[in-house]
């Protein structure tokens, strides 16, 4: 069983490619599982899409960070209010397991364990090609997981930008070059 009092909200690196992220969530597993692939509650900490729960199914992934938190931080030069991955799922094991593809830069399996009444959430982004992309990516993943948990708790996460450049800079600072 797993130790949720050692559980670091920070990313490891499981290997030099692969970024591990864990978070505990409120239960039970089938409204964490909720978050992930509905629509509605997913663009609420991370994007917007219709999932057709079936391997080998394309979806949509559409963010808007900005509509994440009130206030949204200020963005970045160079990011825009809208973007859009094309992504396809390739495992699904409801509500335990989903894994998809993520555009040129790996792939994404989140698995959901219960404990007691809650549920231990682990993220895993592998091939991540290079530098810029695992830190960008691993502040990506810790702030939208940070919203999520802020979400499944009716707590007011931080500014989602503001928090994004905080942690890409720590994850700089952590992960080694």
């Amino acid at each position: 069983m797993t130790d949720l009092a050692a559980l670091d909200a920070y990313g490891v690196l499981s290997e030099p490619d692969t970024l591990t992220i864990q978070r505990v969530l409120p239960g039970p597993v089938e409204r964490v599982w909720a978050y992930l692939t509905e629509s509605d509650l997913r663009r609420q900490w991370l994007a917007a899409g219709t999932m057709e729960m079936t391997v080998g199914a394309p979806f949509e992934f559409v963010w808007r960070n900005h509509e994440l938190t009130d206030p949204p931080g200020e963005r970045p030069a160079g990011y825009s209010e809208e973007s859009r991955m094309q992504n396809r799922i390739t495992e699904l094991d409801p509500p335990r397991k989903i894994a998809f593809t993520w555009r040129d830069s790996g792939d994404v399996s989140i698995e959901l364990e219960p404990i007691g009444t809650k549920v231990l959430l682990t993220l895993t982004h592998r091939r991540l090609p290079d530098r810029p992309t695992l830190l960008g990516v691993s502040a990506g993943w810790h702030l939208h997981l940070d919203v999520l948990s802020a979400r499944m708790s009716n707590a007011t996460p931080e500014p989602f930008w503001d928090g994004w450049k905080r942690l890409k800079a720590e994850y700089d600072r952590r992960i080694p070059a």
